[in-house]
């Protein structure tokens, strides 16, 4: 018969601690190996086992009774012990934290960025109360076989809304672009920006007077927000005051609170009356009123309608104001949602495709996987590091932890490690938001002084926190004690698996992310390389011309070419970069009745061509030793596919019934977005007053002096108005500006992910060193090289990045195929950005590797073995 003197230590403990606080155990547990003798062999087990609870139940019922009160004060001190043993592991295992810090830092911090981001899109138009209910009239025009989507209406049709769809909605607003306007206050000039619309306007967009009073009955009164008039008056009261603009008079009639920088209306500094607009537009004149697309409507629905069926009741509006010619293009009128303005802004073959929102989805998709690599990074290390926790485990578990008390110690450390990144990554965004302000062209701030915000985050910081620490509590909770403390326990292949599996995802988020930003930048570049049909390098555009530059063209024209600050000069009715006029009021013999073109107008001086240096394929150019070039016009090759002959030049066009006769046909000239298709267009001479000078600089003179010199040459004949100028090369590349902004801020967040990885590699990389590191110094004696040794430890970590490379490349290539769909004009993507990504993730790992390789290979072997 074999006694026991005592009562084993973990089922002693297990009772204890169920009523005493940890300063008593070892107290009772003495107290309990002098007064319990327990014997295995005497009786039934059941009978032992019952009977020695008891004995257990008596001894430790006063305890219980006293100690029931200081309940709370065992929870304290448990997690207490929690916080101390986190703290002392984070200690003990500086290398191990700091990566884990470190990588989780980073990963909130991109988080935190593109949250911000995302959050300023998305608020964009969010400050106005009705912002669900607003809409603006666009129309779909079917012209050159294709439906185009335009968000520019005739201005009767506010009248015919009001007048046969009244009960659909609540406000009815025709509103004039918004574009700078030369104001005259006493002496001083301004060039500010500002709209004329009807009444509807203001509450539709919840325009606040501070000053004056609505309804605004004079005709000639002006608004002024806030910043405009302190700038323009300063403290002086500036109701009544005169303004002159644009040679009209206005009064100050009220002065309103300046709009939201996230909204529609942001660079709207003056609003003025639409009755007033309609007299100096001589609106009531116009021959065909119906016609000319150059104004916008925004209207509100009533209660109890949506977008979708206003905009069925209100698609014909404009079609059955046409006449038979113009009815051809077949006008349907639609809404367009405020929610949609922003983000949703992009329309194609007559339907919407999207816009900004791809954008906001996909650093959105951004964020979260550079979140979900640092945690893959914390799991990962954690994991790999269960051997060296193993028996602490087993110990704790002995002793009578429960499973439940280590999965909150476990948890307990992972929340304390993301709550240590949070501050550090608060710290890092901080920091860092001003450039990535820059580099956005934004002007985000951290939210300080909201609440909710914070709530979020330390919400967010609590899930993180459980998310990452998920997968080590559970699985090192559920070590068996006796392995453990025996030192037999292993991972186990079954263990490394899901470490392995996140490797890999980590490594193919990388490479989608590389290969996404190379396409990005390819894209960018093809087109900027993107054939232009003229020379936009050293163009210049004076916009505001007056008739006083006109009358004096010929002799500005001379005096700058004389004095070699410019090659040529020219009068034009638009910039370059863009285009201002259409008109589908030409014909030819033999074209088609059914066809309907939509035909790009522009209208300039002789000079024109000479001074874009565009290519003549057929033809000539204008010429002024051709006086009948006034009934000329010149063609783009698109233009010149219509008449369907293969030498057009001579054939006759007429416009409005008014012959003009094709001199030349001219290279496709890319003037609208760089990934648009070409328009077919038209340029005819106009020797009245046109809008712009455009003038191409002398290459062999310092631009700064040029510009002197033409300023000098400009500025007396303006009359006082503004003197401006505009580089062209400059306005093409905003056009890139979207683009340029996702590719640089991808390419910051590949970096980042990049950098995430190489930390999860780095710690794991210095994990499997330091557990081989005897059998490193065994291989060094038996005659291993350093490059055997490397291709040991790095070997397995090179085939995770190859899987992960071969299931990125054909994901990569799905996703970036049908980005690129949304390009008329688009790159073909090369093969080589896919073989690049998957190398260069190679060698960024066999690096971070090879570090450790080398450092664990020049130990001498003996101070390795002579461990044990």
């Amino acid at each position: 018969m074999r006694k026991r003197s005592s009562i084993p230590p973990r089922l002693a403990t297990k009772a204890l601690r169920l009523f005493l606080r940890e300063d008593l155990q070892e107290e009772v547990i003495g107290d309990l190996k002098e007064n319990f003798d327990y014997d295995l062999d005497v009786g039934s087990r059941f009978r032992a086992r019952l009977n020695y609870w008891k004995q257990v139940f008596l001894y430790l019922r006063p305890f219980a009774i006293r100690k029931l009160k200081g309940t709370s004060n065992i929870s304290t001190a448990m997690y207490k012990s929690y916080f101390r043993a986190a703290m002392q592991n984070m200690v003990k295992n500086k290398l191990h934290a700091f990566i884990n810090i470190l990588g989780l830092a980073t990963g909130i911090a991109v988080a935190f960025v593109i949250s911000l981001w995302i959050y300023d899109e998305v608020s964009y138009n969010r400050n106005f109360s009705h912002y669900e209910r607003i809409g603006q009239a666009f129309q779909n025009i079917t012209a050159n076989g294709e439906v185009d989507t335009w968000n520019n209406v005739p201005w009767p049709l506010g009248n015919e809304i009001r007048q046969h769809y009244g009960t659909d909605f609540r406000y009815v607003a025709m509103v004039s672009h918004v574009y700078p306007h030369t104001m005259e206050v006493g002496s001083e000039k301004y060039s500010k920006a500002g709209l004329f619309c009807e009444p509807d306007f203001y509450p539709l967009f919840d325009v606040t007077l501070t000053k004056g009073t609505f309804p605004v009955k004079d005709p000639s009164a002006i608004l002024l927000s806030e910043s405009t008039a302190i700038g323009f008056f300063g403290d002086k009261d500036p109701i009544g005051q005169m303004i002159n603009m644009d040679g009209q008079s206005f009064q100050v009639g009220g002065v309103y609170r300046d709009f939201p920088q996230r909204s529609r209306w942001a660079d709207v500094f003056f609003i003025g009356q639409w009755s007033k607009f309609a007299i100096i537009a001589e609106l009531e004149k116009m021959d065909d009123p119906w016609r000319p697309n150059a104004f916008e409507m925004y209207v509100m629905l009533a209660d109890g309608v949506d977008f979708a069926s206003a905009s069925t009741r209100i698609k014909d509006a404009r079609l059955k104001n046409l006449s038979a010619a113009l009815a051809v293009k077949k006008p349907e009128i639609f809404l367009h949602a405020m929610p949609d303005w922003h983000l949703r802004a992009e329309f194609s073959g007559g339907k919407q495709t999207g816009g900004l929102i791809q954008y906001v989805w996909m650093f959105g998709i951004v964020g979260v996987f550079v979140l979900l690599m640092a945690c893959i990074n914390f799991m990962n290390l954690s994991t790999a590091r269960s051997e060296k926790r193993a028996k602490e485990v087993g110990i704790r578990k002995a002793i009578g932890s429960y499973r439940s008390q280590l999965i909150t110690q476990f948890f307990s450390e992972s929340i304390l490690t993301v709550f240590v990144s949070l501050a550090l990554a608060i710290g890092m965004t901080y920091l860092l938001l001003p450039v990535f302000n820059a580099l956005a062209e934004k002007d985000m701030r951290l939210p300080w002084g909201n609440p909710l915000i914070w709530v979020s985050v330390v919400g967010a910081g609590i899930v993180i926190g459980l998310l990452a620490g998920s997968y080590p509590a559970l699985y090192l909770s559920s070590i068996r004690p006796v392995g453990a403390l025996k030192g037999a326990f292993k991972a186990g292949r079954g263990a490394s698996l899901p470490r392995k599996v996140l490797v890999v995802v980590q490594f193919g988020v990388s490479a989608v992310m590389i290969i996404g930003t190379t396409a990005v930048f390819l894209q960018i570049e093809h087109g900027r390389n993107r054939p232009l049909g003229y020379r936009v390098n050293g163009l210049v555009s004076v916009p505001g011309i007056t008739k006083d530059v006109h009358d004096h063209y010929d002799v500005i024209r001379k005096d700058l070419i004389d004095n070699g600050a410019i090659v040529e000069l020219t009068e034009c009715i638009a910039p370059t970069v863009g285009s201002w006029g259409s008109s589908s009021r030409i014909d030819w013999n033999g074209k088609d009745p059914d066809l309907s073109i939509d035909f790009t107008v522009f209208e300039a001086s002789y000079e024109y061509g000479k001074t874009l240096q565009w290519e003549v394929v057929q033809g000539r150019d204008f010429s002024r030793d051709f006086p009948s070039d006034s009934a000329a016009v010149i063609l783009n090759e698109e233009a010149a596919k219509y008449l369907d002959k293969e030498h057009v030049v001579g054939e006759t066009l007429r416009s409005r019934t008014i012959p003009f006769t094709v001199i030349g046909v001219v290279r496709d000239i890319v003037f609208a977005g760089p990934y648009d298709p070409v328009r077919p267009s038209l340029y005819f001479l106009n020797k009245d007053q046109l809008n712009f000078l455009t003038l191409r600089l002398n290459p062999q003179k310092p631009v700064a002096a040029s510009l002197a010199a033409i300023e000098a040459a400009i500025k007396p004949h303006m009359k006082g108005e503004p003197f401006s100028y505009q580089f062209m090369d400059a306005e093409h590349a905003r056009k890139f500006g979207n683009e340029q902004r996702v590719s640089t801020l991808a390419s910051v967040f590949a970096g980042l992910a990049i950098f995430i990885s190489c930390l999860g590699i780095f710690g794991l990389s210095s994990f499997v060193a330091e557990q081989r590191t005897k059998e490193i110094g065994m291989r060094k004696v038996l005659g291993a090289n350093l490059s055997q040794l490397w291709i040991l430890l790095s070997k397995d970590f090179v085939v995770l990045v190859i899987i992960s490379c071969f299931l990125a490349v054909p994901l990569a290539y799905w996703i970036l195929q049908s980005w690129l769909e949304s390009y008329t004009y688009r790159v073909a993507l090369p093969w080589w950005i896919f073989l690049t990504a998957t190398a260069g993730t190679l060698v960024i790992t066999m690096l971070t590797v090879s570090w450790h390789v080398i450092r664990v290979a020049r130990v001498s072997p003996a101070s390795t073995l002579k461990i044990e």
